[in-house]
Order: structure tokens, then sequence, then C-alpha cells
């Protein structure tokens, strides 16, 4: 029986970008799919998150701690060449105009409502976060990306343009059943209606979908 868990996804997170390779291995692995629910960051869906609610120590165990990650289990990281999302660094001021996390997130709900969600990621989160490309707005990197995946790059950016207000409903849809599973951090996985946060309980989902039946593919 194919097992199936939802998968919370946002393309500004740097703990989504480090258990992107653990995710997609499940996934090749066992029969079992992914159902993609890509959302908007924090500093998106409440810009006070980080002047008001977040600890002091928030950003700075953050780049410790995804440096770590990221030597512990070999994977190229940097932090994107632009930021996805215009922040002042200095005051944690979220900035009115974002040119980039918009037209990001809706391609990638876009890509996922292809079936391509998983490849899309799998380009594109590398093209940002992997530290070889500054400038990934720039030029045709980012169309480049998303033909690796198998889609057609300009068709789905003028997708992406003509509904937005559709793309960005969905978004919200999805933003709504995080927030019933009961848990508003990324990566979020569900199974069963039981919520797995973050990188680091990823063994603990595949554990859990063991006891049901999970089987290796053929």
């Amino acid at each position: 029986m194919t097992l199936s868990f939802e998968l919370y996804w946002s393309m500004r997170s740097p703990y989504c970008y480090l258990a992107l390779d653990r995710l997609i291995q499940i996934q090749r692995r066992y029969d079992v799919t992914v159902d993609l629910r890509i959302i908007y960051p924090i500093a998106i869906r409440d810009p006070e998150f980080f002047e008001r609610r977040a600890s002091k120590h928030y950003r700075p165990y953050l780049l410790m701690d995804t440096q770590r990650l990221a030597r512990y289990y070999g994977i190229p990281f940097r932090r994107p060449i632009p930021d996805p999302v215009v922040q002042d660094l200095d005051t944690s001021e979220i900035a009115e105009e974002q040119p980039y996390i918009y037209s990001l997130t809706r391609l990638a709900a876009l890509a996922a409502e292809k079936g391509r969600g998983l490849r899309f990621l799998d380009q594109v989160s590398r093209l940002l976060w992997d530290g070889e490309t500054d400038g990934w707005d720039c030029g045709e990197h980012l169309a480049n990306a998303i033909e690796r995946a198998g889609l057609e790059a300009h068709e789905l950016m003028r997708q992406a343009s003509r509904e937005a207000e559709r793309i960005d409903a969905l978004i919200g849809a999805n933003q709504d059943a995080q927030a019933a599973a009961g848990h508003g951090g990324v990566p979020l996985m569900v199974f069963e209606g039981e919520p797995f946060f973050g990188q680091d309980r990823i063994d603990l989902l595949l554990w859990r979908m063991q006891q049901h039946g999970l089987a290796e593919r053929a």
C-alpha cells in the first residue's frame, strides 16, 4: 500500500534546504508519495516576528546551526545571494517591496500543482542555497533550473504571474492546513494527521511510516 505524507515548505528556509536530500531519498527508496504544500516564509506571513517575537539568540543560533548541519551532512551551503526576502539584518525590518519571494513561492506552488514539486525543489533550492551561483535571479539561472526540473520555464513564469491571485489562494489554503496540523514552522511533515516539525524529525517520520507498513520500492 502506497503511503503519503504532507510536506510544508518555505523557499527561504535553510532547514528546508538541509532536509531536501533526505526527503528525496525517502521518496525514491520507499513506496510513498509526498504531498508538497508550499507556504510563504514567516517573514512574509508575520513581518513582526523577527522584531517582536523572536529571541535575540534566534538569528545567531540559526546561522551557526545551519552551517554546522551542512558540514555534518556534507551539503554545499551558503545563504542565497540575493536573499529571497529583502530584510535589514541589523534591525530585522522586512522591506515593503519584495521583488523575489512572491514570484519564487508562486512558481514552487505551481510546480507542486503540476506534480513536479520535488523536482523543482531539487533544482531551484540548490540554485539558491548551494553557494555556486551569485545573483540567482539574474539572467537565465532560474529558468535553466526550472527546465532541469522538467518544466517549461518561461511558460511557468507567465502562468505564475497571470494566475497570481489563484495561486496565492492555494498558498493561503496550505498555510491554513499547516496551522490546523499543529505547527507553524518548516519543514513540517504530517503523516496520518501527526505533525513532525524540523529536519531533525525525518527519522522519526520514517519510523512512524514503517509502523504503518511502509515498503521499499521494487
